[in-house]
């Protein structure tokens, strides 16, 4: 809805999935795209919401991802210096969270979700079941309270696939 509104200029991304819209603006000049490695944007962000300003990582050394950064020798390896990733507002999804902002994932949202609400000045979650304080196990709480400031009960949803193959004797 966003892309289609016209309200992202730039996206930075590990994947940005078979979006027709994304994939026309982009193709057009509308929107600026930067590519990142998974688990350098994993980093990035758990490093802003760790106050740590950057920090170097041997992924993407060669390549254009690493067109313009700093590099450096530690050992007999060479890194590139990533600069660490913070947001305005991060908009998360999780499976159950109480009104102090208590927050359970399920499955794959665990990993971005959490280092998203810790990088983010403002933090609204969504969730699919909303319960008392206390109904929650401390042991599952992934994302304390004290990250989210705003709280949504959305309806549950199912994902579609993007693309769908299937194999017959490991072949497409």
């Amino acid at each position: 809805m966003l892309l289609r509104n016209k309200q992202i200029r730039k996206m930075l991304s590990s994947y940005v999935g078979e979006n027709k819209e994304f994939e026309r603006q982009y193709l057009s000049g509308e929107l600026e795209v930067e590519l990142c490695p998974q688990g350098t944007l994993a980093e990035r962000l758990r490093a802003g919401g760790a106050g740590i300003p950057a920090f170097y990582t041997p992924t993407g050394l060669g390549t254009l991802v690493a067109e313009g950064k700093e590099t450096r020798a530690f050992g007999s390896r060479t890194y590139v210096l990533e600069q660490a990733l913070r947001a305005d507002v991060a908009l998360i999804k999780a499976w159950r969270g109480d009104r102090y902002g208590n927050l359970v994932y399920r499955k794959t949202a665990r990993n971005f979700n959490p280092v998203m609400a810790a990088a983010a000045d403002l933090t609204i979650a969504e969730v699919e079941e909303l319960v008392d304080p206390g109904m929650l196990d401390p042991d599952h709480i992934v994302t304390p309270g004290i990250y989210v400031d705003r709280i949504v009960l959305g309806p549950a949803y199912i994902k579609p696939i993007e693309s769908k193959f299937l194999s017959s004797g490991g072949r497409p």
